[in-house]
């Protein structure tokens, strides 16, 4: 088993603590090289788990292998992924937000339709504060959104 594939092993690990360095340890490596974007499809089945910090891990791996994409697999699932931005878990929803701008710029052609999701999320299945939190959320990811070069 390589390296990749044990870090991608342990984003599964009932030790939460232990998977977020594995999180943390592909991220990196996904920001200087191709080398977790083979993996891709298992990020995807991770956003159909139970569990929220799982589906998280997915979330966050798709995003930061955007630049990666040359399959346009974030293309095909875009409209799965932009569910998550009302996840039942909020701070789920709140993570998949904020990583939307690193989609928009690595995949431009889905800027509009990210930004449409963005301008029409119901929030209303989220307490008072928590809505509060998750508009800030929106609005800077908006704001970085427009911020970005096409």
């Amino acid at each position: 088993m390589s390296i990749i594939e044990g870090l991608i092993k342990g984003l599964m690990d009932h030790d939460d603590k232990k998977a977020y360095e594995c999180l943390k340890e592909l991220e990196e490596e996904s920001s200087s090289t191709s080398k977790v974007y083979p993996f891709f499809d298992t990020f995807i089945k991770m956003l159909s788990s139970d569990n929220s910090y799982i589906r998280t891990r997915g979330l966050v791996l798709i995003a930061v292998n955007a630049k990666w994409d040359s399959n346009n697999k974030i293309d095909e699932i875009i409209d799965k992924y932009l569910k998550y931005t009302t996840d039942e878990k909020p701070i789920t929803a709140r993570q998949c937000i904020k990583l939307l701008p690193t989609i928009v710029r690595y995949k431009p052609n889905l800027k509009n339709h990210i930004e449409n999701t963005l301008h029409y999320i119901d929030l209303s299945k989220y307490k008072e504060n928590m809505q509060a939190l998750i508009i800030k959320d929106i609005q800077k990811a908006l704001d970085d959104i427009y911020r970005i070069e096409e």
